[in-house]
């Protein structure tokens, strides 16, 4: 083969090649923003849930955070499936949280629209105090202590108390407490700011999930798991961020606001 024929086959070639790769399609669609992105509050950890993305290209998600609700939103971490559990929060404060996805040719999608956001609070599994008369040093719980106290003492938030035979949960005063009835203890998501009970008591029953609203405005939950005449066991929840009424799900911006009561 001659040097020209060799130089033509080979210019043919190239021709052909740079046909061939201009009729090739480059992916520059990005996938859809991810939707339904909520949020469940726990003790310095918030899990992230959203709706997964249906393309076949998908590659992952890319989550983002802010302690603001608009401005930089800060990459935080990758995920392959539609979930995250931030385990990098302090209790007490308020994050705000945008999901997008990307797929396999690096396109990025718009951040979710969705207002999530999460305040991460403290909380406890089978706390035990005991009837006013049976052991009235360990019958009150104080929720900023964590911890059993007397039930005479300044910083008891509520005790128990058995009275004709009915075993009650009393709030001291300044403390409002309700009885929201049988649920698990991740049912219970935003404490309500009506329906308190006007007497301070409540009978206790195993099994169901009591709010309260403290004399320093602060929100808690308890749910008892056990109960005898003696003494009560419960987990329980407790919102360190004033007016905070957020104790688990984070699905409406009201729970940012302060509230109050006398």
């Amino acid at each position: 083969m001659t040097n020209l024929k060799r130089a033509l086959r080979f210019l043919g070639f190239s021709v052909f090649l740079i046909v061939f790769t201009g009729c090739s399609t480059i992916d520059r669609t990005p996938p859809d923003p991810p939707t339904g992105l909520r949020s469940i509050t726990g003790d310095k950890s918030v899990y992230l849930f959203w709706n997964p993305n249906k393309e076949p290209d998908l590659a992952g998600y890319r989550i983002y955070r802010n302690n603001a609700p608009s401005g930089y939103f800060r990459l935080i971490a990758e995920v392959k499936e539609p979930y995250y559990v931030d385990r990098d929060v302090e209790n007490g404060i308020t994050y705000f949280y945008a999901v997008s996805a990307y797929d396999t040719a690096g396109n990025e999608s718009d951040l979710s629209e969705e207002d999530c956001f999460d305040t991460p609070r403290p909380e406890g599994y089978n706390m035990k105090i005991f009837e006013k008369d049976y052991l009235p040093s360990f019958a009150g719980y104080c929720f900023s202590q964590y911890q059993p106290v007397p039930y005479s003492a300044s910083s008891c938030d509520f005790y128990f108390d058995v009275a004709s035979g009915v075993r009650l949960l009393v709030a001291t005063r300044g403390t409002l407490v309700q009885d929201l009835g049988a649920w698990e203890m991740d049912d219970v998501d935003y404490a309500p700011l009506d329906g308190w009970d006007e007497d301070g008591e409540v009978q206790a029953l195993v099994g169901h999930v009591y709010v309260f609203w403290t004399r320093d405005n602060h929100f808690a939950k308890i749910r008892i798991k056990a109960l005898s005449d003696s003494y009560v066991v419960f987990d329980w929840a407790y919102q360190v961020a004033p007016g905070n009424r957020e104790l688990v799900r984070c699905l409406k911006k009201e729970s940012n606001k302060e509230v109050y009561h006398d």
